[in-house]
């Protein structure tokens, strides 16, 4: 068996407020592997949120460890944090986060630029995924021309852009119809089969979560299998 791409151990996550000490996370054991798509659900205010943040080096713990590609992250630098989220993590959020002064190609294009990539390579990069998805006819729209549907995919394919090994998706159809995110999510779980990587999605939908490998559920700070 393959090893797990991502890995927490005994990860906690508190926050103060008043006098009021919220524990949020509370020792979370999580192996996530290559290939499989996981479904992390549980009611709104649960963490699933603040778990997908501190998973993907974008929040602090408070104790615990997050294992990343074989690398021991919890206690790393910025800049080493950063490194990480740059080559091995992409990021989906419910609302797409597009820069709305450039096209769909641009958008795709940007991020690969930032980590050394040639124009030229990150641009056919960005048109092979836009083709994926179905939506090479819009690459040269800037987001306000765009549907919803088509924003979350331009969104998708922007966090696979660079290859990471690791999806972490916070309810990346939440704010579509369910047409739309039914087709949304077709598109998604394609492109990481396909490249074989290891997806932690956040949803509330159960009919997408059941068709995903495993269902795990956040019931008062404890992930439940």
């Amino acid at each position: 068996m393959s090893k797990p791409v991502l890995s927490l151990r005994g990860l906690t996550r508190t926050f103060h407020q008043g006098t009021e000490v919220l524990h949020v996370l509370k020792e979370v054991n999580l192996d996530l592997y290559p290939g499989e798509i996981v479904a992390l659900v549980g009611p709104s205010g649960s963490g699933k949120s603040t778990l997908l943040q501190t998973a993907g080096l974008l929040e602090k713990t408070d104790g615990g460890d997050i294992i990343i590609d074989g690398k021991s992250c919890a206690t790393l630098n910025d800049a080493d944090r950063t490194q990480i989220r740059r080559e091995v993590l992409g990021f989906v959020y419910q609302f797409h986060h597009l820069l709305p002064e450039f096209d769909a190609e641009e958008n795709i294009i940007l991020p690969q630029m930032i980590a050394g990539k040639s124009y030229g390579e990150a641009r056919t990069r960005a048109r092979d995924l836009l083709q994926e998805v179905g939506i090479l006819e819009r690459a040269n729209h800037r987001p306000a021309r765009l549907s919803g549907g088509e924003q979350q995919r331009v969104a998708i394919v922007r966090a696979l852009a660079n290859r990471p090994k690791v999806l972490l998706a916070d309810e990346p159809t939440g704010n579509l119809d369910e047409q739309t995110a039914k087709a949304v999510f077709e598109k998604l779980t394609n492109l990481v089969r396909k490249d074989n990587l290891a997806a932690l999605i956040a949803t509330h939908n159960m009919d997408l979560a059941s068709n995903m490998d495993r269902i795990l559920t956040l019931h008062e700070g404890k992930l439940v299998g």
